[in-house]
Formats: structure tokens, sequence, C-alpha cells
């Protein structure tokens, strides 16, 4: 009894069911709570949960006495359920064109499944479980392609209750709904669980469940939308360092934080770490441990010396000190206070431009990749990206234009935490759509995905970089063609990242601690550019001091940066 959780049912509507029936999810267990006679026996269940997972009793009896057997261990979950009546479920008229709904065909898809979710912030799941449930029917494992691209961009896990114990309500639920919010078409959420809703229409269930965050705004309009309604079943979780934010009232401010910020603060509250919220807006915390407190700005943290942040604010100084340590470096000429009156560095320059061809023209001091012009030629050219430049910094570098991948290196404590190879802002053509709407709609996702950190800006250098390719704003970009809108891949300006780690060159990762050690730097994002993240071939163009943490999931930066500041909790955080 899906429908009937609030009240114990009579016993020969339930004698033909499956007793004691517990679910490997593999992120973690179902323990589905109306096939249990004892209470206690769910509470047992519960206590059996794996380190590093989040089981859920779902359908529970009486869940308010299965909580007063354990308070200090169980809580009530601050979701809500919602019921999609099967019999009453209408399929659309007109199925979304770039969105194509199917099983999972191939083990290796799982491993898309889980970049989905870390890029979800969702618990990854284990690959086995996921494949040896998948050839079972009482899962049902969805992904969503982009028809344009032939990508995985979302899925969602469904499993039916009459396969599982013989669910006399004739009921399924639906798990783990999660698209790509860097990738996924508008409408990928809902063909996903449009078409799970049909695989169990056709299976003759009744209902279809699912448990959602009461303030998942988002999610909550989709579901109302296709028919779900709120439902009685609660839902029961164990009191773990996953769950902490559930249960444990958090710390003033710590929703105001951006992601960068927020992650830090996640994984410290994780450990046991004190959070103090000292300044939302730029990120700046202060956490405390066993009476030593620290303070961070998102990933900058007071271990790091001003002459290190120094020496990675101003750029000329990182190449010399990188090229002193025998780390790779472009060719470039400095220029100076009023950099447009230096004619004999403009000279050089053009010298440069001559020898090596196009350059980039950069302010010496400068993020987010403001007053950066890529592919200058020389002449009137090399004069506006100078003056462009200048306008955000009087000193201005101009640099040997390197052609290859973008590649960010992230070293924490002098030891490589994550690479990722970052791509320039693009758009995919619909066949419909103008190359403005398309901007505008990736922007969206962009910043919905980031918290606001990212969007394409529609300004002259984008229409600038469209025209280059051969249209006007106003065209209409053919279906599946791809069409990179900005030349550079900062992420603040819609660029985006594949994580390419386990793929790193041996000398890729040397070269990027030598880089690190030069600078004396604790903390650090290295920009390389490489012809092939698997071969050596490089050169490091500039280094952060501030990395983003968050841009990197599922690689363990957060947790890597906690062991940097509170080494005593590493046993506490990651075991």
């Amino acid at each position: 009894m899906s429908g009937r959780t609030w009240q114990r049912p009579p016993q020969w509507f339930t004698e033909d069911m499956t007793r004691d029936v517990v679910l490997d999810m593999g992120w973690g267990r179902l323990v589905l709570g109306q096939t249990f006679t004892d209470q206690r026996a769910v509470v047992d269940a519960l206590r059996a949960e794996e380190t590093g997972e989040r089981d859920i009793a779902m359908y529970v009896r009486e869940p308010q006495v299965l909580v007063g057997l354990a308070p200090h261990e169980l809580f009530l979950d601050p979701s809500i359920t919602f019921r999609l009546p099967l019999p009453r479920y209408r399929a659309p008229r007109d199925r979304n064109p770039d969105v194509f709904v199917r099983m999972v065909r191939r083990r290796a898809e799982l491993d898309e499944v889980n970049r989905i979710y870390a890029a979800c912030g969702m618990v990854t799941s284990d690959v086995d479980v996921m494949w040896a449930n998948h050839r079972t029917r009482t899962f049902t494992y969805l992904v969503a392609e982009d028809t344009r691209t032939g990508e995985v961009v979302g899925t969602v896990t469904g499993v039916d209750h009459v396969l599982a114990f013989g669910d006399p309500d004739q009921g399924a639920s639906l798990w783990c709904l999660a698209a790509d919010p860097q990738t996924a078409p508008r409408g990928t959420g809902e063909a996903l669980v449009r078409v799970l809703a049909e695989r169990y229409v056709a299976r003759g269930r009744a209902i279809l469940d699912l448990s959602v965050m009461h303030d998942n705004t988002g999610a909550i309009t989709l579901y109302r939308r296709l028919g779900f309604r709120p439902a009685a079943p609660v839902v029961v979780k164990r009191k773990n360092p996953i769950n902490r934010p559930l249960f444990s009232p958090q710390p003033e401010g710590l929703g105001d934080l951006n992601p960068y910020a927020r992650i830090i603060a996640d994984e410290a509250l994780r450990r046991g770490v004190r959070v103090e919220v000292t300044d939302a807006p730029s990120g700046e915390v202060r956490l405390t441990y066993a009476g030593r407190s620290l303070l961070t700005r998102e990933s900058l943290s007071e271990l790091t010396s001003a002459v290190a942040m120094s020496r990675c604010d101003d750029k000329r100084v990182t190449r010399r000190l990188l090229a002193g340590h025998g780390v790779r470096v472009p060719r470039a000429v400095e220029l100076d206070q009023d950099p447009l009156q230096d004619g004999e560095g403009l000279a050089e320059c053009e010298r440069l431009v001559a020898e090596t061809g196009p350059v980039v023209v950069k302010p010496a001091r400068g993020e987010q990749g403001k007053g950066i012009t890529v592919g200058v030629r020389g002449g009137t050219d090399l004069r506006e990206a100078v003056a462009a430049a200048a306008a955000h910094c009087p000193d201005v570098l101009v640099e040997e234009l390197v052609t290859g991948q973008d590649l960010r290196v992230v070293v924490i404590d002098h030891e490589v935490v994550a690479a990722a190879v970052r791509r320039p802002a693009a758009v995919i053509g619909t066949g419909h759509d103008d190359i403005r709407a398309l901007i505008t709609a990736q922007s969206r996702r962009r910043q919905a995905a980031t918290g606001g950190e990212s969007s394409i800006p529609l300004d002259a250098t984008t229409e600038n970089v469209v025209a280059d390719a051969g249209y006007a704003m106003d065209d209409v970009l053919p279906r599946g063609r791809r069409l990179e809108v900005r030349r550079t891949a900062n992420l603040h300006t819609g660029g985006t990242i594949d994580d390419v780690t386990d793929d790193l060159h041996p000398d890729l990762v040397d070269a990027a601690v030598a880089a690190s050690r030069a600078i004396g730097i604790p903390v650090t994002g290295l920009d390389f550019l490489v012809p092939d993240v698997s071969g050596p071939e490089h050169v490091v163009i500039e280094a952060n001091e501030r990395p983003g943490l968050a841009n990197h999931s599922p690689r363990p930066t957060a947790q890597r940066f906690l062991d940097l500041l509170f080494p005593e909790t590493r046993r506490a955080g990651n075991g």
C-alpha cells in the first residue's frame, strides 16, 4: 500500500506481499516501509546504512512512531510526496524534437548518469549496482539524448513496486530525475518523466509516486503541470553527514553564498567545522575547529600569503617566476604605464606578431576575461586591443597566441586534485531559433546552473565572434550546428568545462606542481594551453589564486581544501 501508508491495512490485503523489502539503489537503499510489520525492523534497516550513502525509508506506517523509536538517529525528511494517477495520464500532442528518451543500453552510459548526478549536486551511484538493477524489470533506467548532438543530457530511474514486492496498489515510483545543467535542452526533465510514466501505463500500473524537496519550486511546478498532486506518504531518513542540512539549523547567510563559497561551507559543516558567514556577497566565511579559526573567501584562505597572491595578480610576475623555475610560458612583451605612448614597446609587439603570428593582448592585472583580446594581428587592431586592456589596468601584456585546448589544473597543497578542459560558450542550432534567442536561452541555463556566476554577454565581442563565423545575430542556426559565440573559455562569460583529470599526462602534472611551488601558493588554478591533455606539450599562461572549486565536481576539490585547512578533520570528513 502505496495509498494506505497512514493506517494499518487488513491482513487479507497484504498477505501476498514480500516482507521487509530493501532495494539497493547504488546511492543508498530504498526501505519500503509498507512491507515491514515491525517498526523496529525499519530502524534496524536504516542503521545498516553505509558511510557516504543516503538511505530512504518511504511508505512507513505511522512515521512519527518510527522516529520516536530513535529520535537521535532518525528524522522526517522535509520533502513532499507527489502522486500521478496513471489512468488519468495523457500523452502530449507534440514531442520535444530536441530530446530522445530511451533505456540505458551500455554499462558505460551509467558513468554519464553519474556525471549528471554530480553536476546537479546529487549523490553519485555505484555503477555495478545500477547495472545489475538494470538487468531486471524491477528497475527502469532511462537516459535522455540531445538529438542534435547525440550526447546523454538527462536521466531518471523508476521502481516497479509490483515486481519489487507484489504491491496490491499497483504502484511505481520515480527517483533521481536529473538534467545536465550545462547542455540539456529545455524540456529534458519533462520528457524523461513522461516516458517513464508511459512505460508504467503500458504495464498497467495505477500510480507513480515521487519525493521532492519542499523548496524545489522548479521541479514542483513541472510535476503539477504534468498532473502530479501531493500525497500522504512521508520520507524518513537517518541523521548522517550528507543529510545534516535537512535536520540541523544552518548558519545565518549560508543560502546567500555563491556556489564557490557554498561548496566549501557545506564540506566544513559535514566535518563538524563551525561556519560563520562574515560577508555573503564576497563569499567570505570564517571556519572554526578545535579553537582554531581561519577566514576564507571561496578557495582563498589566510594560508595564501599576500606575496603569493600578488604573484598571481600580476601576470607579468607570474610568467617570470614560472620561466625562472623551468616552467614553459609563451613569448611575451610587457607594456608599462601609458602603453599607447610606449613606442619602443609597441614596435617590439609588432615584431612579435611578425615572428609568431596573431597575439593575445591582456591586462597585466585582471580576472574573468575582462579586457582580453584574442587573435590580434598588429597595426590598428593592436593599438585598439592595448587600449581595451589598459582600460582595466595600465600595465599590459602582449603574448604569442598559442593554439590548443584551454586546460585548468587545480593544485591544492602542491598536489593536482582536478583538471578540466574549458570550452568557449557555444550554442547548438534548433533549425527554428535565431542565434540571439539561442544565446539568451543558453545564458539562462548557465546562470541557473552556477547561481548567477556564469552568463553569455550579448555584447560587441559576441556579435563579432558570430560575424567571424559567417552569421548575423538574427540568423537561424541550422539544426545540430554548433557555434562558438565567445573566443575565450572563461566560465564567467558562459564557458563550459569537461573533466580530464584521469587523462592528464605526467609532464603536465609535474609542471602544475612546479608552478605552484614557484609561486609558493597552497591553492591555485593554473591555466595551460595544450595540443592534447594526454601529451607532454604545454605552456602555462596564468595562475589564479582563487580557483572555483565548484566547477570540478565530482573531483574532491572541497574535501582536499578542508584537508589543507584542518588536517585533523581528514578522517572524519573522508572516512
